[in-house]
């Protein structure tokens, strides 16, 4: 179970009892907002995308969608999404739950801009009914982060 993973990577920074297991499901945006009692652009979800075999993370604002000029300016390829069915297996985590936490070895993370004019942000943590409310720079301090990037559409 992939919120195991997530509360022990959690732990190494004290924050493994900040999760919130919620009894209904935040496995997409909307769903994360309603449960959390929060506007969904605060939600930060977490997108898969593979660099020809190698997986990496965009953790992104809940309202930001990838602006594919943008990320192939970024990263020089086109932008190509994990299928649903193979997150598990390249990440750790199933879709729903897809977080920067506990993720397997050498997967790199980016964090998007657009996350940055919110003082705290929802991740998940695993699982379809989990999350951490996290500031900026915990989100940082957590997600191993590779670099800030701006890869998503202007709303």
């Amino acid at each position: 179970m992939s919120i195991k993973r997530a509360r022990a990577y959690l732990k190494e920074f004290g924050m493994e009892e900040r999760i919130m297991e919620l009894a209904e499901s935040s496995a997409t945006v909307e769903l994360a907002a309603e449960a959390l009692h929060c506007e969904p652009e605060r939600i930060a979800k977490t997108l898969s995308f593979l660099m020809g075999e190698q997986p990496i993370l965009i953790v992104a604002a809940g309202d930001a969608r990838i602006d594919n000029h943008k990320y192939k300016t970024t990263f020089g390829t086109k932008a190509k999404m994990i299928p649903a069915a193979a997150v598990e297996d390249y990440i750790g985590h199933a879709v729903g739950g897809v977080c920067p936490f506990g993720i397997k070895e050498g997967i790199k993370v980016y964090l998007d801009e657009s996350l940055k004019k919110f003082e705290t942000v929802f991740p998940a943590c695993g699982s379809g009914n989990s999350a951490i409310e996290l500031t900026i720079p915990e989100l940082e301090q957590c997600s191993g982060y590779s670099e800030w990037v701006n890869v998503c559409k202007e709303e």
